[in-house]
């Protein structure tokens, strides 16, 4: 009876060790780290092995497919788990390109990669719209102030649509749209970081500070992060 009571209170009495060390030690996922970097947006361990610069233009077919297919391998395989932080740099083409990045800056930092992520992923709706655009829709893009131009593209291709379910609602996407100072800085910054890496095209890519020549989709480029990833420290 006694040895039964007392391993009753041992039962009762342990904590629970074993289980408080694996909840410790789980491990961190980089994926919940954003920042601004006044370049652009980084997700990922700043001090990964592989810090990788994207360029990408968002009326750009291939940023569009780049996006879709590298999504999951590359946040899942290698920013969550620390091997890579990837950072994306805006480059404006066109006035669509810039009402695009406006849009997609509006809101949270830590909210941009959902954003981006949203626009993407509405490709093919809205770029046909663009490409179908009439006459008179075309001279509402080029008329009037930036901000009236920014809203006019953002209300024909459906951007406000896009963002509503990213919690950006259209009182602030016209906010965003109309911040002159905004839409300078983001040309401005496209036009610097082109300038810094010769940019080509897009998407282009960098790695740890060096341009990838004839690099444009992921199956190109996944090798060469896992060369980087796997390198050598030192």
């Amino acid at each position: 009876m006694r040895a039964a009571v007392a391993a009753l209170i041992l039962a009762v009495s342990a904590p629970a060790l074993p289980q408080l060390a694996l909840a410790q030690s789980a491990p961190q996922d980089w994926n919940q780290t954003v920042a601004n970097t006044g370049k652009g947006h980084r997700v990922g361990n700043p001090e990964a092995a592989v810090q990788l610069v994207e360029f990408v233009s968002y009326t750009c077919p291939h940023c569009a497919h780049y996006a879709e297919v590298s999504e999951g391998a590359l946040r899942l395989g290698y920013v969550g788990e620390g091997k890579a932080a990837v950072e994306v740099r805006h480059v404006i083409r066109n006035p669509v390109d810039l009402a695009a990045a406006l849009t997609t800056e509006c809101g949270p930092d830590d909210k941009f990669f959902d954003r981006h992520r949203a626009m993407f992923l509405a490709y093919d709706e809205w770029i046909a719209k663009a490409q179908a655009a009439t006459p008179a829709q075309q001279t509402r893009w080029r008329s009037g102030t930036i901000g009236q131009q920014m809203q006019a593209i953002a209300n024909d291709l459906d951007f406000y649509q896009i963002m509503e379910p990213q919690g950006v609602g259209t009182a602030q996407l016209d906010r965003c749209l109309t911040d002159a100072a905004r839409a300078e800085a983001i040309r401005d910054a496209s036009q610097a970081n082109s300038a810094e890496f010769a940019v080509p095209g897009t998407p282009s890519f960098v790695i740890n500070g060096a341009l990838l020549p004839d690099v444009y989709s992921w199956e190109a480029l996944q090798p060469l992060i896992e060369q980087s990833a796997s390198a050598p420290v030192g």
